[in-house]
């Protein structure tokens, strides 16, 4: 092999891997899409034509017009500037929930993992319990009962959703536990508190990252169900669930007041879910290399 025939036989391999590095065309538009609805979640109330409170008794529902691009509801509200205002609140709630889920999770899972022992029996046992419960139908009754607000549904959520974090955090961590740094810092005489959060976690933050964008999506949809039911948000407030849920008689006069907030919801899942998935596959690639 001669010094000129190495690069030629490098390039390929060089190359391929760049090419894996760069996401496909449809994880760029997820990217797109994402980056569009959360600047209009920002910059909302700049570009909403109409305050999405304001009632016109006089116009009434009515189809899209130059005023309003996607009609109006039964209180002559504008569709479109409900569904602008109701943008922070979708995707300030979605986070909350995957943010919540992450956080206990993770210290369930790092617990469970690094500890075993007894400690890992209680919380798997926990784990498996939470699994057995349909969580959707548990906050829907607790919140039917309890009268339960926009907040107690995200902390509900939070708890019902962290134990498909823990069991992969868990797992994740078994497979670090055994590698030599761990050995190395136990051999330090470092406290296995100091081991989990300094050693340990940082090589599992691209898991977490990934499934985080799926927590999210799930928390989305999670939420926008629960407002359909009326659980949650209260009645008028320019939410995309409660939008659905208020035009189930609206639709022969005006599609776009079930249309827009529903095609909103399938946008933002959808693509959180792809770049969820895409992440957690250049995880997955990032660990076989490694």
């Amino acid at each position: 092999m001669t010094a000129g025939t190495l690069p030629e036989q490098l390039t390929p391999s060089i190359a391929a891997k760049r090419n894996s590095r760069r996401p496909p065309v449809p994880i760029i538009v997820a990217i797109v899409i994402m980056t569009l609805i959360v600047l209009l979640a920002i910059f909302g109330p700049l570009i909403a034509p109409e305050d999405p409170a304001h009632i016109d008794l006089l116009t009434g529902l009515s189809g899209p017009t130059s005023g309003h691009p996607l009609g109006t509801d039964d209180l002559g509200r504008d569709i479109l500037s409900r569904v602008i205002a109701g943008t922070p609140t979708a995707l300030l709630g979605a986070a909350g929930v995957a943010l919540g889920s992450i956080l206990l999770g993770s210290i369930l899972g790092l617990l469970s993992g690094y500890r075993g022992g007894w400690v890992d029996t209680v919380i798997m046992r926990w784990v498996d319990l939470n699994f057995a419960l349909p969580s959707l139908l548990v906050v829907i009754i607790v919140g039917g009962v309890l009268g339960g607000s926009y907040l107690s549904a995200i902390l509900m959520l939070c708890v019902l959703s962290s134990p498909t974090d823990a069991r992969l955090i868990r797992g994740a961590t078994l497979e670090q536990r055994s590698l030599p740094y761990v050995e190395a810092a136990t051999t330090l005489g470092f406290r296995p508190l100091r081991i989990m959060i300094r050693e340990v976690w940082p090589n599992l933050r691209p898991i977490i990252l990934a499934n985080g964008f799926l927590e999210f999506a799930g928390g989305l949809l999670a939420l926008s169900a629960l407002s359909f039911l009326g659980i949650g948000v209260g009645p008028g407030t320019a939410d995309w669930g409660r939008m659905l849920n208020e035009s189930r008689d609206m639709l022969a006069q005006n599609p776009f007041t079930a249309l827009a907030p529903g095609l909103m919801i399938v946008l933002t899942a959808t693509s959180m879910n792809l770049i969820g998935d895409w992440l957690s596959e250049v995880a997955e690639e990032r660990g076989r290399t490694r």
